[in-house]
C-alpha cells in the first residue's frame, strides 16, 4: 500500500489553462456500476483534440497496479511522454460518493483507473487542484499492457539487458565448423609471403586443432583428456519451457579451466554436439546482474541462431536459470531470421518493457533498428582463437567494461528519474498544460558511443570467423555444408557473422590486434578504468555535461568522484569531452594517491616505473595501461621528471591558462595524426588551441609530456600575444598577477 498524501484540492471548472475551451459531457460507469457525470476537456484544439472515449461514455475496466513509490503520472510520462489527451473533472457538487471513492484510491493508492480502447490503454490519473474539492483527472494514453509491466521495474529501480549470443557472450564450433576453418588458414597460409603472419595462422591452426581433437574425443566416447585427466559427461536437465514437454537429460563436460563446455544440442545425435567458448568474466557480469538477490535488470536474449541452439546456449550461461526462469524462458530468448534486424519492440512483444528503459550488449551495432543503436553497448568480437590473450590484457575484461557500463546506466537513468522527473510530477496540479511534464529519462542517454572509427594500429589480416552464427547453426547441426564455392574468403577481410552486416578489418570495424596480441586500447578505456576505481573504492562516479553557449557549441563535461570535482574535459562531442575528462580524473587520482602515499612509502615515486607484476596493483592498471614511459621524449625539455611531476606541471600550467582566458574560452588539446616514421618510433603529436588558432604543439613518447609541451608554448603565446584574434579570448591584462611559469611543487 503506498503512503497516503494529503487530500488534493479539486479543479477549476473548465478544465484549466492547459484545456480547450468548452467541454463535453459524458457518463462515468466502472464495469456496470454509474458513478456520476464528468466534464471532458480535449488538451488540444482543433482535429487533434478529439475526444477518445468511444459512444461519448466512460467505462473503466479495471485499476492498474499499486505503485509503491512512483505516481501514475510519472510511469506513464517515462514510457509514453507527453501522452495526455484530455482532462476531466465531476460536475455534479457534491460528487457522486462512488466517483469520489474512486478519486481518492486512485490518489492515495498511486492507482490508475483503465479505459480499455481496441489495444490502448486509457489512464485517468487522479490529480490535485488549486480550488474546488471535485474529483478530477488527467487521461494518458498508453499501449495495451505496457504499463503493467513498467510500473513493477520502475518501483524495483529495475531497467532490462538485452544479451546477444554468437561472439558476443560465446563462441560455438560443430566439427564441420572447426574442418572449414583450418581449411580456411591452411589455404590462406599457402598464399601469404609475411613469416609474422605465417606464425600467428599456424598458431591460430593449432588452438582449433587443439579443441577440434577435444570435441571429436566427445563424441566418440563422451569423454575429453584435458592436461593428461580424463573428464566424463555430466547428465545435465533441460528445464521444460513449456507444458506437456519431456524431461531432456543432456550431456555436458564443463571444462572451467579452460572456459569451455561440450554439450549435445540433440542427446540422440552425436553430430550435433558443440565445443563452446565461454566469453572470460561472465561469471563477473551475471554476479552483478544477480547481487544479493536483488534484480538490477530484467534479462532477455536477441540472436539470429537457431531456436534450439540458443536455449541450450542460454542454458549453459545461465545454468540455475537465476536470470531468466525457465517459465519466462520461451518468451525472453528471441530468434531473429538471419539477415533482418534486430529490434527491442519485437523482443518485448509490446508488452514485457518499453525500449526507453532497454539497454542492449551486442557485437554488432547495424543489426539493429537505427532508432535501437543509441541504446546498444557495442562489444569487441570475441575472438578466442585470432587471440586468445586480448580479452584479460586490458586493464579491465571486455565483460566487465559491460557490466561498468549497465551499473553507469542504471544510476544515470533513474538519478534522472528521482531527482528531476518525480521531483516535478509532484509539482503538478490539475491546472497545469502537458507541456509543464518534466523530461523523461531514455537509456540511450547514458550509454557512450564507442569510436567505430578508432583506426587500427596494424596491419594484420583481419580474422575468419570463429563460431557458428545465424542460419549457419541450422545448416551446421542438421549436417548440411555449405557449397565448396561459398567457402573462399577474400585474404583482406573477414566474413560478416550475420547476413547484410559489414564486413570486419575494414574502417569502421572492430580493432582486433593479432594472434596472442591484446585488443586495441579504445578512448574509452579512460572511462571504464575510472569507473572501475570507483566501484573497487564503492565511490560514485559521475559525468556532468553542458553545452556552451559559445559560437563554437563546444561539449563540456565534468567528473566528480563521491560528490567531488575531479576532472573537466572539452571537446567538439559529448564523447570526446567525456574521454578527456576522464583521463584527467585518472591522472589527478594518481596524482593525488601518490601525494598521500610519499610520505608514507617514501620510495614510491621512484617504482611508479616498475613492470607489470610488480608494486601494489593499483597504479600500474592506471598508468600502463597507456604504456607511459619515464624516459624524456625527444625535443622535449623535461630533464629525467617522473610521470607524477609531470602530470602536476601540466595541471598547474593548465590551470594559469583558465586564469588568462575568459570564462567561457577554453584551450582544446588535440590529439594529432603522426606521420610514418613518428608512428614507427612511438611518438605523439598534440596542439593548443583557442577559438580555432593554434597556440603550442608538444611531441613526446607518451601523450602527458606532448599535452605539457603544447600547454608550455601555448601559455607563452598568450603571455605575449599581440594578436587581436587570441587577444579577444583574453582578459584584461591588469586583472592578472602570477608568474609566467608554474612553480614546481
Amino acid at each position: 500500500m503506498a503512503t497516503p498524501r494529503a487530500p488534493p484540492q479539486a479543479a477549476v471548472p473548465g478544465g484549466g489553462a492547459g484545456a480547450a475551451a468548452g467541454g463535453v459531457t459524458m457518463r462515468m460507469f466502472h464495469g456496470d456500476v454509474f458513478l456520476g457525470e464528468a466534464e471532458v476537456f480535449p488538451m488540444k484544439q482543433g482535429a487533434e483534440g478529439s475526444l477518445p472515449f468511444p459512444s461519448n461514455e466512460i467505462r473503466i475496466s479495471h485499476l492498474s497496479p499499486t505503485s509503491e513509490r512512483c505516481p501514475p503520472l510519472a510511469i506513464l510520462q517515462t514510457i509514453a511522454p507527453f501522452s495526455v489527451r484530455c482532462k476531466l473533472q465531476a460536475k455534479l457538487m457534491p460528487p457522486h460518493p462512488s466517483l469520489h471513492r474512486l478519486y481518492l484510491t486512485c490518489f492515495n493508492e498511486y492507482k490508475s483507473a483503465v479505459v480499455v480502447v481496441g489495444d490502448e490503454e486509457l489512464h485517468l490519473v487522479a490529480m490535485p487542484s488549486k480550488v474546488e474539492k471535485v474529483p478530477c483527472f488527467w487521461c494518458c494514453s498508453v499501449r495495451s499492457g505496457i504499463y503493467a509491466a513498467s510500473v513493477g521495474m520502475l518501483n524495483l529501480r529495475c531497467l532490462a539487458i538485452v544479451f546477444d549470443l554468437d561472439e558476443t557472450l560465446i563462441v560455438a564450433n560443430t566439427m564441420k565448423s572447426f574442418e572449414d576453418r583450418i581449411e580456411m588458414l591452411s589455404r590462406r597460409m599457402d598464399i601469404e609471403d609475411d613469416p609474422v603472419r605465417i606464425a600467428g595462422m599456424s598458431a591460430e591452426i593449432k588452438r582449433y586443432i587443439e579443441d577440434r581433437e577435444l570435441l571429436k574425443e566427445f563424441i566418440d566416447t563422451d569423454t575429453v583428456t584435458d592436461n593428461g585427466r580424463i573428464v566424463g559427461t555430466q547428465k545435465e536437465e533441460v528445464l521444460p519451457i513449456s507444458g506437456g514437454q519431456e524431461r531432456v537429460l543432456r550431456p555436458v563436460i564443463r571444462l572451467p579451466e579452460r572456459n569451455a563446455i561440450l554439450t549435445r544440442i540433440n542427446p540422440e545425435v552425436r553430430d550435433t554436439s558443440v565445443f563452446v567458448k565461454l566469453r572470460p568474466a561472465w561469471e563477473d557480469l551475471r554476479s552483478y546482474l544477480t547481487a544479493k538477490g536483488r534484480k538490477r535488470f530484467e534479462v532477455y536474449v536477441c540472436t539470429m541462431a537457431e531456436r534450439d541452439y540458443a536455449l541450450e546456449m542460454w542454458r549453459l550461461l545461465d545454468p540455475e536459470a537465476n536470470l531468466i526462469s525457465s517459465h519466462n524462458l520461451a518468451e525472453r530468448v528471441v530468434c531473429v531470421k538471419s539477415g533482418s534486424k534486430k529490434c527491442l519492440q519485437n523482443v518485448f512483444k509490446d508488452k514485457g518493457c518499453h525500449p526507453k528503459m532497454a539497454m542492449v550488449i551486442d557485437d554488432r551495432l547495424q543489426v539493429w533498428d537505427e532508432k535501437d543503436q543509441p541504446r546498444v553497448h557495442v562489444v569487441p568480437a570475441y575472438t578466442p582463437y585470432y587471440a586468445p590473450q586480448a580479452e584479460m590484457a586490458n586493464a579491465v575484461p571486455v565483460l566487465c567494461v559491460a557490466r561498468n557500463v549497465a551499473c553507469n546506466v542504471r544510476g544515470g537513468f533513474f538519478r534522472e528519474f528521482d531527482e528531476n522527473l518525480l521531483r516535478k510530477v509532484f509539482e503538478l496540479m490539475y491546472e497545469n498544460e502537458f507541456l509543464d511534464l518534466p523530461y523523461a529519462p531514455d537509456v540511450g542517454d547514458y550509454l557512450v558511443c564507442e569510436d567505430t572509427n578508432f583506426a587500427p594500429n596494424n596491419k594484420d589480416v583481419a580474422p575468419i570467423p570463429e563460431g557458428m552464427s545465424g542460419a549457419e547453426v541450422g545448416k551446421r547441426l542438421n549436417g548440411l555444408a555449405y557449397p565448396r564455392d561459398q567457402k573462399q574468403i577474400p585474404s583482406s577481410t573477414r566474413l560478416s557473422d550475420d547476413d547484410g552486416v559489414a564486413l570486419r578489418g575494414i574502417p569502421g570495424g572492430t580493432n582486433i590486434q593479432s594472434n596472442g596480441g591484446s585488443l586495441a586500447t579504445t578512448p574509452s578505456l579512460f572511462v571504464t578504468v575510472l569507473q572501475e576505481i570507483g566501484r573497487l573504492c564503492e565511490s560514485r562516479v559521475e559525468f556532468r555535461s553542458t553545452v556552451s553557449s559559445g559560437k563554437n557549441m563546444q561539449f563540456s563535461v565534468e567528473v566528480l568522484f563521491s560528490n567531488e570535482k575531479i576532472g573537466i574535459g572539452i571537446g567538439k562531442t559529448r564523447d570526446e569531452a567525456q574521454v578527456l575528462a576522464a583521463e584527467k580524473a585518472l591522472q589527478n587520482l594518481e596524482s593525488n594517491y601518490l601525494s598521500f602515499m610519499a610520505p608514507v612509502a617514501g620510495v614510491l615515486n621512484k617504482d611508479v616505473n616498475k613492470p607489470p607484476g610488480s608494486g601494489n596493483g593499483f597504479l600500474e592498471d592506471i598508468t600502463l595501461s597507456e604504456d607511459i614511459s619515464m624516459e624524456e621524449p625527444s625535443g622535449s625539455t623535461l630533464k629525467e621528471q617522473d610521470h607524477s611531476k609531470a602530470l602536476d606541471r601540466l595541471s598547474s600550467v593548465i590551470s594559469l591558462i583558465r586564469e588568462l582566458c575568459l570564462e567561457d574560452q577554453h584551450v582544446v588539446f588535440r590529439d594529432q595524426v603522426r606521420d610514418s616514421g613518428s608512428a614507427l618510433n612511438g611518438e605523439y603529436h598534440f596542439q593548443a588551441e583557442l577559438g580555432g588558432q593554434i597556440l603550442g604543439r608538444g611531441i613526446g613518447l607518451n601523450k602527458d609530456f606532448a599535452k605539457l609541451q603544447a600547454a608550455e608554448e601555448a601559455l607563452k603565446t598568450l603571455k605575449t600575444t599581440t594578436d587581436p584574434q587570441i587577444k579577444k579570448h583574453l582578459r584584461p591584462m591588469q586583472q592578472l598577477n602570477f608568474p609566467l611559469y608554474p612553480t614546481q611543487r
